[in-house]
């Protein structure tokens, strides 16, 4: 029998502002809540459309600048509603899984002059701590094994595929300009790879 990280524990229809999701609850083994927003269309053989979210609650929530989190999240949903097929993985992951606390201490030695990479580094943690079994794990439950992945991560399709999530297709997710984040940007492209073409 195939031994999961994730169980499911709950799910309801959620209606937003981009239509209405079906929202299903993982728990992994340390206890976290993870959630998957859903939508699907029957009879069809295209790969879902999906997106890891890594949670910020500094971006998603109170619309952070310093970031493009929100953004992402609500252009992901945006585009799993207009294709009516596809699910994103809310993931509780925040500050790239160094935690709340940790995340605004980083934020403090960015004012100091340090980049995102390094302020995690001095804090003692690696550029990016995030574990993509938990994501892989969900799709599964959710029936997916092929995806079209939103993400400008290249690291976030190389742990699906080592996983056994077929990507398909990466679809670049461009947040609109902000000059307070144009740095945030820059590092994400030159210490850790990301792919996108600014707008």
């Amino acid at each position: 029998m195939t031994q999961y990280s994730v169980k499911k524990t709950s799910s309801a229809r959620l209606p937003t502002r981009h239509g209405e999701f079906i929202a299903t609850v993982y728990v992994d083994e340390t206890g976290y809540e993870h959630m998957a927003l859903s939508q699907r269309k029957e009879n069809t053989d295209q790969a879902m459309l999906v997106r890891l979210h890594s949670e910020c609650l500094t971006g998603d929530v109170l619309g952070s600048r310093r970031c493009d989190c929100g953004e992402q999240l609500d252009m992901a949903l945006g585009h799993i509603a207009a294709e009516g097929n596809g699910v994103l993985l809310y993931l509780r992951q925040e500050g790239r899984g160094i935690g709340l606390a940790n995340k605004i201490k980083a934020y403090e030695l960015q004012d100091e002059g340090m980049d995102t990479v390094e302020a995690n580094e001095h804090l003692g943690f690696p550029a990016d701590a995030r574990d993509y079994q938990v994501a892989a794990d969900m799709l599964k439950l959710e029936g997916i094994q092929s995806v079209r992945l939103m993400t400008n991560n290249p690291r976030k399709v190389a742990a699906l595929e080592k996983f056994d999530i077929q990507v398909l297709q990466r679809l670049e997710i461009i947040a609109p300009h902000e000059p307070e984040r144009e740095g945030y940007l820059s590092t994400k492209v030159n210490k850790l790879g990301h792919m996108f073409t600014p707008k």
